[in-house]
């Protein structure tokens, strides 16, 4: 389910609004082709707020059969980008209620190969660190912060997704990242 460079591309998401607008009238070949565009995104979101690869493909297949149900009731008020990771992040949380406790992420991204073997040891490390810290923070903190800090995506876009006001998104990042460092301290 990983996702390629196609698919992260500032031209992609350029040509997602016509692509999303031909599914909504039934054309089973725009959404495939909006599958094959956001579906390794999608999976990097819910990978980080799960925590477990498997729990991660079964949130992206929810939330996929949630996007294909909902298409009749889109609207257009948002980018098609923006659209999934709202429903990714609400299938990842709505199983997350569902679940057991969440158990920290085993697989941390490739490291970049500037610096030696020994500096991209030790990227790795620390990038498992971290995403080990965040898996253990609450949902309410941990969503904003994978989706804001490792997705990339701006304030508005993430207050978008999560339904909530700049100013309260703001503050849920600071609770976050507040929680983040206390638990990083914890493992010195």
């Amino acid at each position: 389910m990983e996702g390629g460079p196609a698919e992260d591309g500032p031209a992609g998401a350029a040509e997602d609004g016509p692509l999303l607008a031909a599914a909504v009238r039934g054309d089973p070949a725009a959404f495939d082709e909006l599958v094959r565009r956001h579906t390794g995104r999608m999976y990097r979101v819910a990978l980080r707020v799960v925590g477990d690869p498997v729990e991660a493909e079964d949130v992206v297949q929810d939330a996929w059969i949630s996007a294909w149900r909902a298409l009749p009731r889109f609207r257009g008020d948002a980018a098609a980008s923006t659209w999934l990771y709202r429903v990714v992040t609400n299938a990842a949380l709505v199983h997350l209620r569902r679940a057991r406790p969440t158990v920290p992420l085993e697989s941390a991204p490739e490291p970049r190969a500037d610096g030696g073997p020994e500096a991209a040891l030790l990227r790795n490390e620390v990038t498992d660190v971290v995403l080990r810290a965040i898996a253990t923070l609450e949902p309410t903190q941990r969503v904003p912060l994978v989706l804001r800090e490792l997705e990339g995506l701006s304030y508005e876009e993430v207050a978008e997704v999560l339904g909530i006001p700049v100013p309260a998104l703001r503050s849920r990042l600071h609770r976050a990242r507040v929680a983040l460092m206390a638990k990083l301290g914890d493992r010195r």
